[in-house]
């Protein structure tokens, strides 16, 4: 490419080069993406499909659970193909879209994951109000914001990063076009950007975090109060589950968005980013099955007590 030359075709460079190492990649993670795709969209049926899950919490883990679907749906399929074809390419169009959804999906999980926490919060400190303090009115209006701030984000990241020029270089040593990468190859000043990305990033993450934080520091003081040991050990399984995969990937981004450009090291940010976009929405139903009796049953209703489902979850 000719440093006058705008680029309208991207180049994916991926994890490596060697041939061999490529194709133990693409089944190593066909099959974490069937059993994603598999987990989370059966985790939909079950909360659609059992009338015991048609509560306000299991609402918004299938709505997290399509999400987590959607998210490994817009990165996993391109990255498969990229292992077995010679040509990595992907027009500009194409890249400005996967950036677009992925953002999208990435930004709703956030927010929704703080919803979840807030709704814990209400379910446990007074239960016997939840299904009125949790109505349909409450939940639909914050599944919602949490869509539309996502759309949000996305827009302001996609339509800053593409209103760049882009002429020195049209490779892009990543999996698919994720904004750090996609700056580091840009020809046009990007200070506005990094900053965009440190401070609307991190402003979101705390805001996030914050509402977790504080709806778990008040479900530990109920708790605390609490007489039964049985109930204080169902309350730790269901909150313990949301905790850990909200760590996991807040984590994850924080690590990958929010911190100086100067310490940007691509290599790492990519295993960074294949974890929160493919490995997390693998281990969502996991986490948020196993430890749930409700889910349990519902499995047994649904699929049947057959081998495989009493061996594998029970």
């Amino acid at each position: 490419m000719k440093n006058d030359t705008e680029v309208t075709i991207f180049i994916l460079k991926g994890f490596t080069d060697n041939r061999e190492l490529q194709v133990v990649l693409f089944f190593l993670f066909l099959a974490i993406y069937l059993f994603t795709v598999t987990g989370n969209l059966g985790l939909v049926v079950l909360v659609t499909g059992d009338s015991r899950l048609h509560n306000p919490m299991y609402y918004f883990l299938g709505v997290l659970s399509f999400l987590d679907a959607c998210y490994s749906s817009v990165i996993t399929p391109n990255m498969l193909v990229d292992f077995m074809s010679k040509s990595k390419d992907i027009s500009f169009l194409g890249c400005a879209t996967q950036m677009f959804l992925g953002v999208t999906f990435g930004t709703t999980e956030c927010f929704l994951s703080a919803a979840m926490a807030y709704d814990r919060y209400v379910a446990i400190y007074n239960p016997l109000l939840y299904s009125v303090n949790m109505s349909p009115k409450v939940f639909v209006p914050l599944i919602t914001a949490s869509y539309v701030g996502g759309i949000s984000h996305a827009t302001l990241h996609t339509v800053a990063t593409f209103s760049l020029s882009f002429c020195a270089s049209n490779e892009i040593r990543h999996v698919f076009c994720d904004i750090p990468p996609l700056l580091a190859i840009s020809c046009s000043d990007t200070n506005i950007n990094q900053l965009l990305l440190n401070y609307v990033v991190g402003s979101l993450e705390i805001f996030n975090i914050l509402i977790v934080l504080i709806s778990y520091s008040f479900i530990s003081f109920v708790i605390l109060r609490m007489r039964s040991a049985e109930g204080r050990r169902k309350v730790f399984s269901i909150c313990g589950s949301h905790l850990t995969g909200v760590s996991i990937y807040h984590g994850t981004i924080l690590c990958t968005y929010v911190r100086p450009s100067s310490s940007f090291a691509l290599d790492r940010d990519m295993i960074l980013s294949i974890f929160y976009t493919i490995v997390i929405p693998m281990l969502n139903p996991i986490i948020y099955s196993l430890r749930n009796k409700d889910v349990k049953e519902a499995m047994k209703k649904v699929f049947g007590r057959n081998w495989f489902i009493n061996k594998v979850y029970f």
